[in-house]
């Protein structure tokens, strides 16, 4: 049966810091490895961040949605086009008297009656239980969106200039040139559902580093500087935003495609989770602890 150390303070063992490189391990002796160990992995700032901006992204995106069932149309440019949208979803009534919801996506038309313009004998572009507030509620939308949106970009910055104080993000996020070598082998991995073990689980893969900085520094500050854009107030206030992204209207489009951004990166995370162990990952990420089991050690006896 495996037995389980747990280092810290009170124990004989020292404390395994993922904090510390951990890259090139010194080698233990033999019949000192536990079969398991519980290693702290994440300091208190980057749980907290981390969960604040999980609750953050959740009611930002079924807000948006809601804010979007209001005019259910994208557009490029400065002003609407509704003669050629460049994704619509609404309902229309056929030639036998059913409703039928369809989304229209760059001028192709595909039926998505009960999840898209109509559900539940309900017409709106995206169902109640996708939305903040559930029912067709503007005006508390944009106020849930206003206020989760600031509180999810003061958390970004909070965590952003920990992450740099701390060299959290150059420590453990930033990929090193050997892990950018190693992108085909780890994606290999991935695809066989084949994940990292050991002491391996204290250090993030090159995929994890390199998702977790485009979050950062990519789609984090564009959905931001993009929501900012669709306000006419920023705009006038800063109007190279509008020069930036191409008018208004390609503002909200470029919003919508990093919603969903956002929507998919938070698919592969979880589910990241749950194939690496759910109950393991999720307690590492309340308390700091992870346990980490050791394959394949001998021990003495």
């Amino acid at each position: 049966m495996a037995t389980l150390n747990q280092t810290g303070p009170d124990s004989q063992l020292p404390i395994v810091d993922s904090s510390v490189p951990t890259n090139n391990p010194s080698p233990r002796p033999l019949g000192t490895i536990p079969e398991a160990e519980m290693v702290y992995r994440h300091a208190l700032p980057v749980r907290i961040g981390h969960w604040l901006n999980a609750v953050c992204l959740v009611i930002l995106i079924m807000s948006g949605l809601q804010i979007f069932n209001a005019h259910p149309a994208l557009y490029w440019g400065d002003r609407s086009d509704r003669d050629h949208p460049v994704l619509s979803i609404r309902a229309l009534k056929s030639d036998d008297g059913q409703v039928k919801g369809i989304t229209t996506l760059l001028g192709h038309p595909f039926d998505t009656t009960g999840v898209l313009g109509y559900s539940n004998h309900s017409v709106r572009a995206f169902p109640a239980w996708a939305t903040v507030p559930s029912g067709k509620w503007l005006a508390m939308g944009r106020q849930w969106h206003l206020f989760f949106a600031w509180l999810f970009v003061i958390t970004g910055v909070v965590f952003a200039t920990y992450g740099l104080v701390s060299r959290h993000i150059k420590k453990d996020l930033l990929p090193t040139g050997r892990d950018l070598r190693g992108i085909g082998k780890a994606v290999k991995e991935h695809l066989m559902l084949r994940h990292s073990k050991g002491e391996e689980v204290t250090r993030y893969n090159v995929l994890q580093k390199l998702a977790y900085m485009g979050v950062l520094f990519g789609l984090a500050p564009l959905i931001i500087l993009t929501g900012l854009t669709m306000s006419p107030m920023i705009d006038t206030a800063f109007p190279w935003l509008l020069t930036l992204f191409g008018g208004r209207q390609s503002a909200r489009t470029i919003h919508f495609i990093a919603c969903f951004s956002f929507i998919g990166f938070i698919v592969v995370h979880v589910s990241q989770v749950i194939l690496t162990g759910f109950f393991n990952n999720i307690r590492s990420m309340v308390t700091g602890w992870l346990v980490v089991k050791h394959v394949g050690v001998r021990h003495e006896h």
